[in-house]
């Protein structure tokens, strides 16, 4: 699919972004590990989500749709049956390391597959810690790559000081430590998202967080619960920048998560002369959520490293369009994470805004942009079958001078399957 996009009037009125992934993804999966009924509430329509609904329910788990919301029935953790088939997880990473770290504590033999693109991303950051615990797991490669094969057995407790910050990972050892013999202990070098910490506490299981140490301990049930999935901040963030770079632009987003470990989007475009205002705060089942103003600024250059990197990592190629349009160089550094996603973010980034006229230079995990509020001249690009890079690219091509041609747009519906009509709506 193509789509076509001119320069853009400003971006107004008032918007909703689309359900929280990652708080999706680990709601479905949780609540089909509590016995009893459990609802989720706003929940996340996309084809990624979607992936670990069909897995829970191979697994025997009763799940039903009603408009956005989810109600759950399960027999609790040990209810979980053999699925008859392969789990097909699609083109979602979340669903197959969360699901490897879930069924290699199960007692039963699981197969873990995706589309091309996932089967190409490297599994091993998870297999190894999994394997530390005791697990059985072989996949392509020595098992780096997927399809998995996981013979499910009783696990150990284990100490793992992760070497990259990864909620997936932790998200994976955590559901893997639920019943172990012994406690789970993860040590993060930055901190990550930890919905899946939040989720947990939430529904009584033992679990302590003292900075950057998790620790779980076995053999508490998690009891089902209710939850309200709040607006993706990574969804948001396309929104959010378009409103800051378009001259005249106002825009209200209610209902965000501004969890402070995914918010690093809002500090970072802040710092460099963004107009965001954070109004109506409150909390909803131990997640932040806020009503944010967006207005249109001039931004300037700023360096991007560190500690913030895991708390903007998705966010990346969108803030890669606000740094191509503010004055002066920025610079993305420690970024390397991004090479192992749906594509390699870094290469498909800088290739695409590159074609738009872009001053952007990359490294090994990162790159520099030498900015310009007037660099964009509209071109043909393409997503890369990767929705993050498409949604970026059309930002960028609000903003740029002439027609811009965006190849392989349907890479949204992954996360976002309504991004282009409410980009429509927003622009005038």
């Amino acid at each position: 699919m193509q789509k076509v996009i001119k320069r853009s009037g400003p971006l107004k009125g008032e918007i909703t972004a689309a359900a929280d992934k990652s708080i999706s993804h680990r709601a479905v999966i949780f609540s089909s590990l509590a016995r009893g009924e459990s609802i989720i509430r706003n929940f996340l329509q996309a084809a990624d989500t979607l992936s670990s609904c069909s897995c829970m329910r191979q697994l025997g788990v009763n799940i039903t749709r009603d408009g956005s919301n989810l109600k759950i029935n399960s027999q609790g953790l040990n209810g979980l049956k053999e699925a008859p088939d392969v789990l097909d997880c699609g083109n979602s990473g979340t669903t197959m390391r969360l699901m490897t770290g879930l069924l290699a504590a199960r007692p039963f033999f699981t197969v873990l597959s995706g589309d091309e693109s996932l089967n190409g991303r490297p599994m091993k950051r998870v297999t190894q810690p999994l394997q530390a615990m005791g697990a059985k797991i072989w996949g392509r490669k020595e098992g780096a790559y997927p399809p998995l094969a996981v013979k499910g057995k009783e696990l150990e407790g284990i100490k793992y000081s992760m070497p990259v910050a990864s909620a997936q990972v932790k998200s994976a050892l955590l559901l893997a430590g639920l019943n172990a013999r012994g406690d789970t202990v993860i040590i993060e070098p930055e901190r990550s998202r930890d919905h899946s910490e939040n989720m947990l506490a939430a529904m009584g299981a033992d679990i302590e967080v003292n900075g950057h140490e998790i620790r779980l301990k076995p053999g508490r049930d998690l009891q089902a619960t209710e939850f309200l999935v709040p607006g993706d901040i990574s969804s948001a963030a396309f929104f959010i920048v378009g409103a800051s770079l378009v001259s005249g632009s106002e825009l209200l987003l209610k209902d965000i998560g501004i969890n402070f470990t995914r918010s690093g989007i809002i500090e970072v475009l802040i710092n460099m002369g963004g107009n965001i205002k954070i109004e109506n705060r409150r909390n909803i089942g131990g997640e932040e959520i806020a009503d944010l103003v967006v207005k249109s600024a001039e931004l300037h250059g700023t360096r991007v490293e560190g500690d913030i990197i895991p708390r903007l990592i998705d966010e990346i190629p969108i803030l890669a369009v606000a740094m191509a349009l503010a004055k002066g160089e920025s610079i993305v550094s420690g970024a390397s994470e991004l090479r192992v996603k749906e594509t390699d973010r870094i290469a498909a980034i800088c290739s695409e805004l590159g074609k738009m006229g872009v001053k952007i230079q990359e490294s090994e995990d990162g790159f520099s942009i030498q900015g310009s509020p007037d660099c964009l001249t509209g071109n043909k690009v393409k997503s890369h079958g990767d929705h993050r890079i498409a949604m970026s690219l059309a930002i960028a091509a609000l903003c740029a001078e002439g027609e811009t041609t965006i190849d392989g747009a349907e890479a949204v519906s992954i996360s976002f399957p309504e991004y282009w009509e409410l980009l429509e709506k927003t622009c005038r």
